[in-house]
């Protein structure tokens, strides 16, 4: 029997070949990533998508509307009230993945994805291709309970369990039920896209996406300590944060 196989059939079986190897190895997002925000002459696919509103639901919205008010008017006078940072309590997730200039490391390998902020050294596990629990089943915390699987270049993290003192997105309320679901991928070999969509079915009237941008740091940048151990400040009776200049 002769059998005989065209030039093109061979390079297209190939590539099919080679097409199937790429797929199956996910890309390698091993790194120290720095807030990146983009500018004047950017690529525009580089920068990260405009956010969907942030829509709660009345009941939750009137309160939160007026804690931003305060805030603004406080920010006026040149005070800051209550925060996060000034008690020293973690950010949690999703805030600690893009905290001011602060960067992220991420140490991946074929069983979990590790992610680290500078900002008060906080630590995210993403446990890849195990199944979630019940959000009933996890211990209420500051970064849940993440899993993650890889859709062709895109690594997508799913996170429950995040307790609902913890600060949410743009300063927002949640409920027990909130679910974060984070899409990680690459745009480039030097730029990182996070796109974080927040569903919470008891405060939010519809889910709330946005996306961190980052870009890749120098290989030989090492990341900072950043513990947080504040005897400087402290809250007065009005919930501003003050400076405390000398121990009474």
């Amino acid at each position: 029997m002769n059998l005989k196989i065209s030039t093109a059939t061979l390079l297209a079986f190939a590539t099919a070949i080679l097409n199937a190897q790429s797929a199956a190895t996910p890309p390698d997002l091993t790194g120290v990533w720095g807030i990146y925000r983009g500018g004047p002459g950017t690529d525009p696919k580089f920068r990260p998508p405009a956010p969907s509103p942030l829509t709660l639901k009345p009941e939750y919205d009137k309160p939160y509307q007026e804690r931003r008010a305060k805030e603004s008017a406080a920010a006026q006078r040149g005070e800051q009230l209550d925060n996060t940072s000034a008690r020293c309590i973690p950010y949690g997730v999703p805030t600690m993945m893009a905290i001011a200039i602060y960067p992220i490391e991420i140490i991946q390998n074929p069983k979990q994805v590790t992610i680290i902020s500078e900002a008060f050294s906080e630590v995210r596990r993403v446990y890849l291709d195990r199944p979630q629990w019940k959000i009933e089943d996890v211990a209420p915390g500051y970064y849940g309970r993440s899993v993650g699987h890889w859709e062709g270049d895109t690594l997508v993290v799913d996170t429950v369990g995040i307790k609902p003192t913890v600060s949410g997105y743009r300063g927002m309320p949640h409920s027990p039920q909130m679910r974060v679901t984070d899409r990680i991928r690459l745009i480039s070999p030097e730029i990182l896209h996070d796109q974080i969509t927040i569903d919470d079915p008891v405060v939010l009237e519809k889910p709330v996406t946005y996306t961190a941008a980052f870009k890749k740091m120098p290989a030989d940048y090492e990341m900072v300590e950043f513990v947080c151990d504040n005897n400087r400040e402290y809250v007065d009776e009005n919930g501003v944060v003050r400076l405390k200049l000398h121990d009474k």
